[in-house]
Formats: C-alpha cells, structure tokens, sequence
C-alpha cells in the first residue's frame, strides 16, 4: 500500500524505525532504494540514518542524493 509522504516526518528523523512500514517508505524514498536494501543496510549498521546512508553509499546502493 502506497501512502502519501508529502507531509509525512519520523518521530525521530536520525534513527530508522524498521518496525513501522510508513517510516520504511518514507525512508526508501528519501535513500533513493529498495526495501530489501535498507532492510540489509540496518542490519549492518544499525539504525542511525548518517550510518545507513553512508553503507548504502559505500555499497553502491544510492544512499546519497544526487550531487553530495
């Protein structure tokens, strides 16, 4: 089920909560990936989005908006 994100914000906007599937698609939105591949990136590295971004970047996976 698709939701509408336009106004949408984590609770805490440095941590991923995986446990909440609107958080999970704000998150893949905002990563520019899968839910899979952030599902991957979490368990690497836990829940700090600078720590996933940086995975998910390092492993090619996007992560990193485009001109960062």
């Amino acid at each position: 089920m698709t939701v509408d994100l336009s106004h949408f914000k984590p609770l805490d906007p440095g941590r991923i909560n995986a446990q909440d599937p609107v958080e999970m698609q704000y998150w893949c939105t905002q990563l520019h990936c899968d839910e899979q591949t952030l599902n991957d990136a979490l368990a690497r590295v836990g829940s700090h989005v600078t720590a996933v971004r940086d995975q998910l970047a390092s492993a090619g996976k996007a992560g990193k908006p485009p001109g960062r």
